[in-house]
């Protein structure tokens, strides 16, 4: 049966997607280590410590919560995608799994800061254990099956590079949203105190996030568009037959070694703003802002330069001015420069490879598992998208141990002496190594080969 080429109107329908689910992410990743593990300027604003502040051989509460939540979440993935991908059902092998879990999944992000026990116990931890497992969880359930879809929405070279490009846009704005949060929660602090305007807001961004991820789900019919033809090949095998693939373990390996650097960058941003820069939480998103605006100056270059010379080249290199940029912002404070104009150095580099390697890699994984289709016959977009996230959760796990532990280090020394935020500063640092890893890892990624088989595809189809 003769398929439809989706439309840029459809793309964009499903774009918003990515808008919702990135609200949510964005929440966690940035707001949760810094809701409940506070430093020393947050404590002083009226901050409660919800949650248990010692360490186990030398990990922290939140560190094994939020570690433990991406190790279930990665090994949950390939086995929602298996599922997908041998789903039968009317509406096809994607939607259904995405109508599911939209719901659940706003609900469970404003449990994770409910802590309904007395400041301090352990059993805020156990809530928040909980809750996280099951964010996790439904974040696997909307997400795998929805990037499963992007190889099919996206049937050609030009429409899987404008894909990346559209859902890059929107997970840029859904992570800007997610900043905002310390700034629409000062609106509520008098009526709601500290943590109250931050739960405020988060159920409220929350709401919003669960529209976006309907509008897809119920305005994109799936059959019109993919091959609904479910897989005959059980998760087990179908995650093992992904991992064969030469080119996508060289990309994993590479991608795994961003996640990391990215999450601990990511999750210190708030805490290198605050510590290193001297500023204040709300400035968070201006900064943030600055670098969306910067980098969304930079996606048509990038769209346009990466179909000409491909993909590799420019993801390498974005590798490497990353890898300069997490450098940089581990001199925070320790420079002559003011704080805030520091902070827009910082957010300008960072634009360029996060415009980068916001659309880049989703269409590598898409050439990957379409050149794959073609050898073997089997309809696995889910499971190589699921083996993706499955290996980068398992970086973010450790990326999540490591910086809740090494921000310790010099946590007690009081402001303005020498060392203090030094934890905070050695995390970037380490960030600076492993993606300066990454960039060297991708470069032993075949793109000539993988285009070369799709091509070949094409012309005899």
């Amino acid at each position: 049966m003769h398929r439809k080429t989706a439309s840029n109107k459809v793309l964009w329908i499903f774009a918003i997607g990515q808008l919702g689910w990135s609200i949510l992410s964005g929440i966690i990743s940035n707001w949760m280590v810094f809701f409940f593990q506070p430093s020393q300027e947050e404590i002083a604003k009226g901050q409660e410590v919800f949650i248990p502040q010692g360490t186990f051989i030398g990990l922290t509460a939140i560190g094994l919560i939020t570690a433990f939540g991406r190790i279930f979440d990665a090994v949950t993935d390939p086995l929602v995608a298996g599922k997908s991908d041998s789903l039968s059902h009317r509406l096809g092998r994607r939607i259904p799994f995405m109508r599911f879990a939209a719901v659940p999944f706003g609900i469970v992000t404003v449990l994770m800061f409910i802590s309904p026990f007395s400041p301090g116990s352990m059993g805020n931890a156990v809530w928040l254990f909980i809750a996280a497992m099951l964010f996790y969880f439904c974040m696997t359930c909307y997400c795998t099956p929805y990037n499963a879809l992007i190889p099919e929405l996206g049937s050609t070279q030009n429409a899987r590079i404008n894909l990346s490009t559209f859902i890059s846009v929107t997970y840029f704005f859904g992570t800007a949203v997610a900043y905002l949060v310390p700034n629409i929660a000062g609106a509520f602090s008098s009526s709601f105190g500290y943590a109250g305007s931050y739960r405020v807001t988060i159920a409220i961004l929350a709401c919003i996030a669960v529209i976006c991820m309907l509008i897809p789900a119920f305005l994109i019919n799936e059959n019109e568009y993919a091959d609904t033809t479910p897989s005959k090949a059980d998760a087990f095998s179908s995650l093992t037959a992904t991992f064969r693939n030469k080119d996508f373990r060289t990309f994993v390996l590479s991608d795994i070694l961003y996640w990391i650097a990215l999450t601990l960058f990511q999750t210190g941003l708030s805490f290198y703003i605050t510590v290193l820069m001297g500023l204040d939480s709300s400035m968070t998103f201006p900064l943030f802002a600055v670098m969306t605006v910067m980098s969304l100056i930079f996606y048509t270059p990038v769209n346009i330069v990466s179909k000409k010379i491909g993909k590799k080249k420019l993801i390498a290199f974005a590798f490497i001015f990353f890898s300069l940029t997490f450098l940089v912002t581990s001199g925070a404070g320790l420079i002559g420069i003011p704080s805030l104009a520091y902070g827009i150095i910082v957010a300008v580099m960072a634009s360029i490879p996060m415009a980068i390697l916001g659309i880049l890699p989703q269409a590598v994984v898409a050439d990957i598992s379409e050149a794959d289709k073609l050898d073997s016959g089997e309809n696995r977009q889910g499971m190589y998208y699921a083996a993706r996230t499955f290996a980068f959760k398992l970086g973010q796990s450790l990326a999540m141990l490591l910086f809740t532990s090494i921000a310790l280090i010099g946590k007690e020394i009081p402001k303005g002496q020498s060392g203090y935020g030094s934890g905070y500063r050695l995390t970037a640092v380490i960030a600076a190594v492993l993606c300066l890893l990454g960039g060297i890892v991708f470069l032993r990624y075949n793109e000539k080969k993988i285009i070369g088989r799709i091509t070949e595809g094409n012309k005899n189809a």
